[in-house]
């Protein structure tokens, strides 16, 4: 197995969240799972707390969701883990992000992946995001205002695709920008519950596997949950 190589790294700098960041990942990550060094490192090595207001702070390492404004969310700790892990990456990839947010599992696929590419509903998230990514130099990284069901196609072909908002279908568009044997992470369900998705791409179509039960905002657009209009 090829060794694994990261991209272009961010700028880490020492805080005094250092040792909050180590104690989620022996508290939180590990124990529930998390191995591969490559994902903790970046974990380890991502600034959690930049991604919120200052008010929270210190909650940014618990293990849940925080509010980031316009009825969004940062996802937990443990999720944003749990989701880059299942993509099964080794540095080389071009990586499809849909739901920017915070900016926060970008900074995290940055370390793992050759280049992401994040779509964002929102433009003043989407704006806040780019500025926080731009300060901790994360240089691969693009951020595109748009609706995530229709994906990237002028990028496309992706190596991996991440959906970071729960939807009531798997958007078709996602599965077709994949390159074969590409693998898709998608919460699919109802709007207050979903099931995490892994479906890979083969030359006979995709296969699916349930990676368990999680809870995401809504994925809002035209193969979503409708209203497909980015707004400001």
């Amino acid at each position: 197995m090829r060794q694994f190589t990261p991209p272009a790294a961010i700028r880490v700098k020492r805080d005094i969240y250092e040792r909050s960041r180590q104690h989620m990942l022996d508290t939180q990550l590990i124990p529930r799972g998390i191995t591969r060094a490559e994902v903790l490192h970046a974990m380890l090595s991502v600034p959690r707390h930049i991604f919120v207001d200052g008010a929270l702070h210190s909650q940014a390492y618990t293990d849940y969701p925080l509010p980031i404004g316009e009825k969004q969310t940062i996802s937990q700790p443990y999720m944003v883990a749990f989701m880059a892990e299942s993509l099964g990456l080794t540095g080389r990839e071009r990586v499809l992000e849909i739901g920017t947010g915070s900016g926060y599992q970008a900074a995290v696929l940055s370390m793992l992946a050759e280049k992401v590419y994040s779509v964002e509903r929102i433009s003043k998230i989407a704006d806040k995001a780019r500025k926080t990514l731009d300060s901790l130099l994360c240089r691969n990284v693009i951020i595109r205002v748009a609706d995530g069901t229709l994906g990237w196609p002028d990028e496309a072909p992706f190596d991996a695709i991440i959906v970071a908002a729960g939807s009531p279908q798997v958007p078709p568009a996602l599965i077709e920008q994949m390159r074969p044997g590409g693998r898709l992470v998608i919460p699919v369900g109802e709007e207050e519950s979903q099931k995490l998705l892994r479906i890979t791409k083969t030359a006979h179509g995709a296969s699916t596997e349930v990676l368990g039960g999680c809870k995401f905002v809504k994925l809002i657009g035209k193969d979503g949950w409708g209203n497909d209009k980015p707004r400001p």
